[in-house]
C-alpha cells in the first residue's frame, strides 16, 4: 500500500494534513492514495453547518466538538472560508476559539479556501471528507463560508445539515427561504440571549410547519447560546436522532449515493478542465478562440462545440 495512504488509515495527523494538501493542489499523489483509502470509508457521520454570516458557527462547532469528545467520538473539522479573487489566498476567519481544540489528539481541524467554487464549499471537500473518514474520525463537521441563500451545496455531502440563524433577521428569513432554509435537517437559533429570539423562533416554526406538512419528520428548531454551551446537548441529541432516522427511513443510502454522484461529477469536471486548459494542443486553440469571440468572428457556444468536438472524437 502507498505509504501516505497507510499512515492516513492509522490516523497519523501529518500524513492526513499532507494528503489533504495534495488533494487541494490536484497532485497526482492524491489520486493514488485516494484510490486505496476509499475502501476504508463510509463510517463517519458528516454534519454540515451553514447559515448567515455572524451567526456564531465557529463557536457552535467548537462546543459541538467538545460534547462529542465527551462521548469518546473522534472529530474532524473542515472550516471553509472565501478565497481572495485577487491573491487567490484564503481569507481565513477567526479560528481562535476553534484552535483551542488543536491540543486534543482526537480532533483534526483543517481550514480551506473555496478557490472560486460557489455554493459555500471547495472542490476538494469530497476528498477531505474521505480522508478524515478513512483516518478513523466518527464525526466530520463542515463549516461553510456563510454567504447566504446560495450556500446550499453542503446538502450534497452532509448526512445531517444544520442551518444556523440569529435573532433579529426579520424579513430576511423570508428572503432566504428559497435557499438555505429548505435544506435544513435541524434549525439552530444561536445567540438566543439577544432580543427578538421568540419572534425569530416563531417565524422559523411557521416555515417549518409549511415545509413539513407532508413529511414523516418535522425539522426541529433549537435555541442555543453557543458561547455559554447552552443548548448544545440538545443539538447533539438531535443530530443522533436524525442519524437514526436516516437509517430507519433508508434515506441514508440515498444521501450517500447522491454524495458519490456529486463527487464523481466533480472529479470528471476537474480532470476535463485540467485537460483542456493544460494540454498544449488545446491551450493555443483556446487563446485563438478567445480572440475570435472578442472580435465577433465566432460565438462562445460554437467555440465550445469546437473544443468538445476534439475531445469526443
Amino acid at each position: 500500500m502507498n505509504e501516505i495512504a497507510a499512515n492516513v488509515l492509522k490516523g497519523e495527523p501529518r500524513s492526513i494534513a499532507r494528503l489533504i494538501s495534495y488533494a487541494e493542489n490536484g497532485d497526482v499523489k492524491a489520486s493514488k492514495a485516494m484510490k486505496e483509502i476509499h475502501f476504508s470509508t463510509g463510517k463517519a457521520h458528516v454534519v454540515g453547518i451553514t447559515g448567515v454570516m455572524g451567526g456564531g458557527k465557529s463557536t457552535l462547532i467548537c462546543e459541538i466538538t467538545r460534547e462529542f469528545r465527551k462521548k469518546g467520538k473522534k472529530v474532524g473539522i473542515i472550516a471553509i472560508d472565501p478565497t481572495s479573487p485577487f491573491s487567490g489566498g484564503a481569507l481565513l476567519g477567526d479560528r481562535v476559539r476553534m484552535m483551542e481544540l488543536t491540543m486534543d489528539k482526537g480532533v483534526f481541524i483543517r481550514s480551506m479556501g473555496t478557490r472560486g467554487m460557489l455554493g459555500g464549499l471547495t472542490s476538494a471537500v469530497y476528498d477531505v471528507v474521505e480522508i478524515l473518514d478513512a483516518s478513523g474520525k466518527d464525526i466530520i463537521l463542515i463549516e461553510t463560508v456563510g454567504v447566504g441563500q446560495a450556500e446550499v451545496d453542503v446538502i450534497k455531502i452532509a448526512d445531517t445539515t444544520l442551518v444556523v440563524l440569529v435573532p433579529g433577521l426579520g424579513d430576511s428569513i423570508q428572503a432566504i427561504k428559497a435557499g438555505v432554509m429548505e435544506i435544513a435537517d435541524i434549525f439552530i437559533i444561536n445567540k438566543a440571549d439577544k432580543s427578538g429570539v421568540d419572534q425569530t423562533v416563531a417565524e422559523v416554526e411557521s416555515l417549518v410547519d409549511l415545509e413539513c406538512s407532508n413529511k414523516e419528520r418535522r425539522t426541529p428548531v433549537i435555541k442555543t447560546i453557543a458561547k455559554e454551551n447552552n443548548g448544545i446537548t440538545e443539538v447533539i441529541n438531535r443530530i443522533e436522532e436524525h442519524k437514526k432516522y436516516l437509517k430507519i427511513s433508508k434515506e441514508f443510502d440515498i444521501k450517500r449515493k447522491k454524495r458519490y454522484e456529486a463527487e464523481l461529477v466533480e472529479i470528471i469536471r476537474k480532470r476535463l478542465m485540467n485537460f483542456i486548459f493544460d494540454e498544449s494542443k488545446f491551450k493555443d486553440g483556446i487563446e485563438l478562440l478567445i480572440d475570435q469571440i472578442y472580435n465577433k468572428e465566432i460565438d462562445p457556444y460554437s467555440a465550445a462545440d469546437k473544443i468538445l468536438g476534439k475531445i469526443l472524437k
